[in-house]
C-alpha cells in the first residue's frame, strides 16, 4: 500500500459471505487493489441466532478490518440489503447483520459507511445495462406503439430470466481481466465470486453515481 493514498472500501454483506473490494482513489478514477471475501463459519454453531451473527461480525473484524485499519480507508460503501423477500425473518436478519457490520466499520476504521442499492450500483457502475426492453416476459416482441412507451430499464437488453449476477460478474471480469476467481472442483464458479463482484459494483457504482469517478 502506498503512503498518503486514500482507499475506498466496498462491501456486499450477507450472513454467509461478505464480499470485499478495495480501490485506491486516484482522483477521477480508482485503481483496484483487492477483491476478497470473508465467509465466517462459527463452530460449534450457537443455538442463539443473534449470538451467531455477533460472532460472524467479530470474525469479519479480525480477518479483514483489523488487518486493513491503518492503510488509510477514507470511505466505505455497503450495498443495501434487498428487502423484497417474502420471508420477514430473513429480511430482519439481514438488516441486523448489516447494522453489525456497519458498526464494526465505524468502530475499527472510524468511517461512517455510506450505502447504495444493488439497482443503483449496477445502473451507475455499468450504464450499458440500461436499455429499452424489446420483448415481454414470454419472449414476444413488443409492437412499435408499445416500444415507443418503453423506457430504458436495467438489463433491458437481456431476457427476463437472465442470470443478473452472472452478467455483473462478466462485466467486472471484462474490466479487470487479471482477477483470479473462485471455482469449485467441477470448474463451476463459487457463490463467493458473485459476492465479490457485487462488492466491486457497489463501490464502483457509488463513486460514479456521485460523480467522484468518471
Amino acid at each position: 500500500m502506498e503512503e498518503n493514498s486514500k482507499y475506498i472500501l466496498g462491501l456486499d454483506v450477507s450472513t454467509s459471505t461478505i464480499g470485499i473490494s478495495l480501490f485506491e482513489d486516484r482522483g477521477r478514477h480508482g485503481k483496484l487493489i483487492l477483491l476478497h471475501h470473508v465467509t465466517p463459519i462459527i463452530k460449534p454453531k450457537p443455538k442463539n441466532k443473534m449470538q451467531e451473527l455477533f460472532d460472524k461480525a467479530k470474525v469479519f473484524e479480525v480477518e479483514f478490518l483489523e488487518k486493513y485499519a491503518d492503510i488509510g480507508i477514507s470511505k466505505v460503501i455497503i450495498e443495501e440489503p434487498l428487502l423484497r423477500s417474502n420471508n420477514v425473518n430473513t429480511v430482519a436478519t439481514l438488516l441486523r447483520f448489516n447494522g453489525m457490520i456497519s458498526r464494526a466499520v465505524y468502530d475499527i476504521l472510524g468511517v461512517i459507511p455510506e450505502y447504495i442499492s444493488s439497482y443503483d450500483s449496477r445502473k451507475y457502475g455499468f450504464p450499458q445495462l440500461m436499455a429499452v426492453r424489446t420483448h415481454n416476459k414470454k419472449g414476444e416482441p413488443y409492437t412499435e406503439k408499445e416500444l415507443a412507451k418503453n423506457k430504458p430499464v436495467l438489463f433491458g437488453a437481456y431476457p427476463s430470466d437472465a442470470d443478473k449476477k452472472m452478467i455483473v460478474w462478466e462485466l467486472v471480469t471484462d474490466m479487470e481481466p487479471q482477477i483470479t476467481w473462485l471455482y469449485d472442483k467441477k470448474g463451476k464458479l463459487k457463490k463467493e465470486s458473485f459476492d465479490i463482484s457485487d462488492a466491486f459494483a457497489a463501490c464502483y457504482g457509488f463513486m460514479r453515481k456521485h460523480d467522484f469517478w468518471d
